[in-house]
């Protein structure tokens, strides 16, 4: 028989502070036990500035459900070429503080407050994003253009359009 998960605060502000002392900014801490496990759950904490790529699981199974444990973050949904089709502020402290992501949805997450922590449930098994499933639109993780791309995440409503042209490229 399997032993009862707990996890405390004290974790969960541990994992924040390994996610601020990161150079991406975060870090997850996973429940599941393998990658193969068929639901993946994990708390991820991240922190203001951390660049999630905008990306979309193109699969039937791609959902993603996101829970504000801690903080707060917005869900941003984008269509093909990168206009913003939906943002969503999500806070443990109330108000929406879940999302479910539908599959095949461009998407990405921007911190709004230290020490936030994010509950995602999956379906597994673990598979990376591939380059195919990243935005053409935006840059890749690590390249200068991305702290620019973030203050755009930051404000970024319906309607708005990236801020580099939709080349696939970025300038």
């Amino acid at each position: 028989m399997d032993d009862l998960k707990t996890i405390s605060d004290r974790q969960l502000l541990r994992l924040s502070s390994e996610a601020a002392a990161s150079p991406r900014l975060r870090k997850n801490l996973n429940i599941h036990r393998v990658p193969d496990d068929p639901i993946q759950r994990l708390f991820n904490a991240v922190e203001p500035g951390t660049y999630v790529r905008p990306h979309r699981h193109a699969r039937p199974e791609g959902w993603e459900l996101m829970l504000a444990v801690r903080g707060a973050f917005s869900i941003i949904t984008f269509d093909e070429n990168g206009t913003v089709l939906e943002r969503i502020d999500l806070s443990a402290s109330g108000g929406d503080m879940a999302v479910e992501i539908p599959p095949y949805t461009w998407h990405a997450v921007v911190a709004l407050a230290p020490e936030t922590v994010i509950f995602e449930v999956k379906l597994g098994p673990y598979r990376p994003v591939e380059d195919k499933d990243f935005a053409a639109w935006a840059p890749e993780e690590g390249e200068p253009e991305t702290e620019r791309f973030v203050a755009w995440y930051e404000v970024a409503k319906p309607g708005d359009r990236p801020p580099f042209p939709s080349t696939g490229k970025v300038k």
